[in-house]
């Protein structure tokens, strides 16, 4: 099952319960992307130099790089006027 088809049968079953309907697939994937990136920046500021390890600081490194492009290419027509 996708996430298209599980939103069909959530949203189903909130109208049969009379409760609101969960919000679509990808609703808040914008703002979490905007959440992780602040965390990583708040840890930055608050990690001590000896402690960040290998990899360029808690906010750097591979995992930050691969997901700030995996954003970057997916969304990059929507972001236009909103960052």
């Amino acid at each position: 099952m996708n996430a298209s088809q599980q939103h069909l049968l959530d949203t189903y079953r909130a109208a049969r319960r009379a409760e609101a309907a969960p919000p679509a697939p990808g609703t808040h994937t914008l703002r979490t992307a905007h959440e992780i990136r602040g965390w990583y920046r708040f840890r930055a500021v608050v990690t001590a130099p000896a402690d960040r390890g290998a990899g360029g600081g808690v906010g750097g490194g591979w995992f930050a790089g691969r997901l700030a492009g995996w954003f970057a290419g997916r969304f990059a027509g929507r972001l236009a006027g909103r960052l």
